[in-house]
């Protein structure tokens, strides 16, 4: 199992904040470091601001050198598929090939209208975002000296050298609970399935839906990998964990279904129950409080051994 460190910078983070916990994350042998791509706190000030993902990414691409490096997710909203494609292929040069695209559809109104975004309804976000995908990886796959085209409803593409390249075949994550377009999003691009904040049996059905829309198209689902993500309250003792929790102002009502909430027993328990259910092979890790990176020594030290 893979255990990948997740943040959420919106919510307050500097890039030196950012730069400590990947290193961190890299000098502790964990799998890869990840943030969000947002541009408004969901709480809280959000000082001093947000920081771009994708320029956070490029400069922690030389800033580290063996972790996994990406967005959970990128919002196609929020750029245009071609210069998308540069910016992520450059990021994966500059890192030697470690760079990871999550890509969504957008959903958070408030940080459109307060950066002068558009936000259109979620129909057109989705047909943005399948166009988008079609888009980036063609993209990259187009042969060097050959060009790319594609006429779509919101994007037309015309004589594309498809430059630069990345190093290799970027892998793409696609995740969310969406029923119908969401798995056939992902059956066709996806080489991860993601499934954000979810109870096991909620998982199991999304991925189960996953699969089928890969067998509509006659491509392996095991091709997929399967992933979560949720919070990370982790403590040596019940107290430990009961602090953090109200740190983060979270009610035990609200760890109940949280795998990786808990002492590093109770998390290695649940993870293990996880696993066996629902098949996933990576973890992401929601840290919060940016100062308190002993919550990674207890992973590495009490969780690792155990299921990575």
């Amino acid at each position: 199992m893979e255990f990948m460190i997740f943040t959420e910078p919106q919510q307050g983070a500097t890039y030196s904040d950012l730069l400590r916990v990947a290193q961190a994350t890299e000098a502790a042998g964990l799998n890869g470091f990840f943030r969000s791509d947002h541009y408004l706190s969901m709480g809280g000030s959000g000082l001093p601001g947000p920081t771009d993902a994708w320029t956070t990414l490029s400069a922690l691409a030389v800033q580290t050198k063996g972790i996994a490096l990406g967005t959970l997710v990128t919002s196609a909203t929020f750029r245009l598929p071609g210069p998308l494609a540069i910016a992520v292929a450059q990021a994966d040069v500059m890192s030697g090939g470690r760079i990871e695209l999550g890509l969504g559809a957008g959903w958070f109104e408030a940080e459109h209208t307060g950066y002068g975004i558009p936000f259109p309804p979620v129909r057109e976000r989705f047909e943005r975002l399948a166009e988008q995908l079609e888009i980036i990886t063609g993209l990259w796959a187009t042969p060097e000296g050959e060009t790319f085209s594609f006429d779509g409803a919101h994007y037309t593409v015309v004589n594309s050298p498809g430059l630069p390249k990345p190093t290799r075949k970027i892998p793409v994550i696609i995740g969310g609970n969406g029923r119908r377009r969401t798995p056939a999003l992902a059956a066709r691009y996806a080489t991860e399935f993601n499934m954000p904040f979810s109870d096991p049996d909620t998982a199991v059905a999304q991925f189960d839906r996953v699969a089928r829309a890969c067998d509509d198209i006659g491509r392996d689902p095991s091709e997929i990998k399967r992933s979560l993500v949720h919070t990370l309250v982790i403590g040596r003792t019940s107290a430990e964990v009961a602090r953090r929790a109200e740190q983060l102002s979270r009610s035990p009502e609200d760890l109940a279904d949280n795998p990786l909430a808990g002492t590093p027993a109770e998390i290695v328990d649940r993870l293990g129950r996880w696993r066996e259910k629902t098949g996933i092979s990576r973890v992401y890790l929601q840290v919060l409080d940016l100062d308190d990176l002993d919550q990674i020594d207890l992973v590495v030290n009490e969780i690792v051994p155990h299921l990575g």
